[in-house]
This record gives C-alpha cells, sequence and structure tokens, in this order.
C-alpha cells in the first residue's frame, strides 16, 4: 500500500480556504473538443494525449493556487471509474482497479513537480453516483451502495490517496454506504450532495435531512459535506435559512449555469455563466457556513470562475 502523504491530517480542515477545479468533464468536452462517451473524463488515461490534458488542466488550478497562496485539492478524473459505467465502456474490473490506481499516481507525480509550502496538493479520489448523476432512477439501500463502490473506494486507499470524496450524490442512502465503505478502510471521506433549482436532493430530501441521516447512520463519520453541480442562486436561501448543519459543510462545487438539471442534461452548448458574479456569491454565501474549506466549480465553470471566487478570500 502506498503511503498517503495527508490521509490523517487534511491540511484543509485547518480554517484556510483551499482551492480545487472546475468543471473537468465540460472543459474537456466543450472546451478542449475531447469525445467523452458517458462523461467519463477516465477513459482519456488510456492515451498519452489524454493524460496530458487532464494533467495540463490541473496544472491551471495548481497556479491559481500559488498565486493566491492557497493550497489545492487534486481530484481524479474518475467520476465514472465504476463498475456499471466501466462496464459500458468495455473495462473489466482489473481495468477499472488499473485507471483508478493509476488515477492517484497520475497526481502523485503532479504533486511531485509542483507542490510547495505554501501549496499544499492534497490527493482526493473521486466517486460518482451508480446512476445518472442528476435522476436517481434505481435507489439501493446503503448495504448495496456499500458493496457497489467498495472496488473504487479500495483501489483508491491502496493507492495512497489522501481522501475521497463522493460528488454528485442524489440521494441519502447511497451517501450512507460510500460513508460507511470509507470509514471502514480507514480514508478520510466527503459526501456532495447535489440538489435542484428548489434547494432540495432530486429524492426529495433537505440538505439538512441528508446529512444528519447520513451522520446518524455512518457515526459522523464524514470529513465535511459538500454541494456540488447546482448553482448558487439553488441553494443560497437554504443556507441563509440558519441551522446548526450548515457547520458541517465544508466546500461549494457550483454550476456556472442556472439552468436546471434537466435543461443542462439537454443543452447543445456551454453555459459558462458569469465569473465574476460566481465569485461575488460565493462570498455572500460563505458567511452562513463557518467550516468553508474548499471552493471549486462544476458543470460549465473553468479557471476564470475558480479565480474569481478565491480573490474574494483575501
Amino acid at each position: 500500500m502506498t503511503h498517503a502523504k495527508y490521509r490523517d491530517h487534511l491540511p484543509q480542515i485547518a480554517g484556510n480556504i483551499f482551492l480545487t477545479d472546475g468543471g473537468l468533464e465540460t472543459t474537456l468536452l466543450f472546451l478542449e473538443g475531447f469525445d467523452l462517451p458517458y462523461f467519463a473524463a477516465f477513459n482519456l488515461m488510456r492515451t498519452v494525449k489524454g493524460k496530458q490534458a487532464i494533467e495540463d488542466y490541473l496544472l491551471k488550478y495548481i497556479g491559481i493556487a500559488k498565486e493566491n497562496g492557497t493550497g489545492i485539492v487534486l481530484d481524479t478524473p474518475t467520476w465514472r471509474a465504476s463498475q456499471d459505467w466501466g462496464h459500458l465502456l468495455g473495462y473489466s474490473p482489473e481495468a477499472l482497479d488499473a485507471v483508478n490506481r493509476g488515477s492517484v499516481e497520475l497526481l502523485q507525480d503532479i504533486r511531485a513537480a509542483h507542490e510547495t509550502e505554501a501549496t499544499n496538493c492534497v490527493i482526493n479520489g473521486v466517486i460518482g453516483p451508480r446512476g445518472d448523476g442528476y435522476n436517481p432512477a434505481h435507489i439501493m439501500s446503503a448495504e448495496e451502495a456499500a458493496a457497489y463502490h467498495r472496488a473504487q473506494i479500495t483501489s483508491f486507499v491502496e493507492a495512497g490517496a489522501d481522501m475521497i470524496t463522493a460528488v454528485t450524490i442524489n440521494y441519502i442512502n447511497e451517501a450512507i454506504g460510500i460513508a460507511q465503505v470509507g470509514a471502514e478502510l480507514g480514508i478520510p471521506t466527503v459526501i456532495s450532495f447535489t440538489v435542484e433549482t428548489d434547494g432540495k436532493l432530486p429524492t426529495g430530501e433537505t440538505l439538512e435531512e441528508a446529512i444528519r441521516k447520513t451522520d446518524d447512520s455512518s457515526g459522523n463519520s464524514p470529513a465535511y459535506y459538500m454541494i456540488n453541480c447546482a448553482h448558487t442562486t439553488h441553494f443560497g436561501d437554504v443556507l441563509r435559512s440558519g441551522g446548526s448543519w450548515r457547520s458541517r459543510i465544508g466546500g461549494l462545487r457550483a454550476n456556472a449555469s442556472a439552468l436546471s438539471h434537466a435543461e443542462l442534461d439537454e443543452a447543445e452548448e456551454l453555459d459558462d455563466g458569469n465569473p465574476a458574479e460566481f465569485g461575488e456569491h460565493h462570498a455572500d454565501l460563505a458567511q452562513y457556513l463557518p467550516n468553508l474549506s474548499v471552493v471549486g466549480g462544476c458543470c460549465g465553470t473553468d479557471h476564470r470562475h475558480v479565480a474569481a471566487a478565491h480573490r474574494h478570500f483575501h
């Protein structure tokens, strides 16, 4: 098992704002012109050109982190690198294990070349939902979710990732299953929920319910929670409405676009919103999130949006 540099002490929990990246898939697809079947960026790890595109993408964000004197959470391109999606792309379980490990190793090489004392580089193994990111058609039990995600989490643990984050999680049982396996395997785990335009999960629960139930069923094991793949206007009022549960939110990765998930699914072109406004919204919401530590972006965002958000934290 490879040594994980920050697994026992995630530096972003010490109260400093860390940067993370924007919308990897939308950047590669719409701005870089890569073909991404099933929106699966991990498939680019097969080629030298694809790997280089992922590295070049991340280096833009490392540059912003260095300019801001902050650390960065580096994400593996593995949102889709689990069994069902891998099968659609012709990957065996062994090939998926290899690509998940290889993604961590790529980030370890990037860290070795670019980390500085002021810019800690935390390596984060990214997990996505078993089903569609927006539409949870099949609801697993927590036990089923744990069994499904175990292989990918194990690959990250053994490859030496510092932490894992499950992003675009849209119902509670899947969050619980992932949190339980992360706790069992001894890796800090972050759960990032997505919400609809009304600020609720696609299955109708509030963020407060989702966080409380996941905490209750996993012994409060997540290091923190995040919100991703929704515009700030979709969840701003929920955060302003109060509640101690907000102290469990440690990260925001909002969409550039205010479109609904259904509208984004149909979009033929990239809606990159307004980077300056994106930054201002984050400055506003930060006052309601006492433990906010990681700020990046999701669909439609790129280095301009993330840089604009971070200008407000110095």
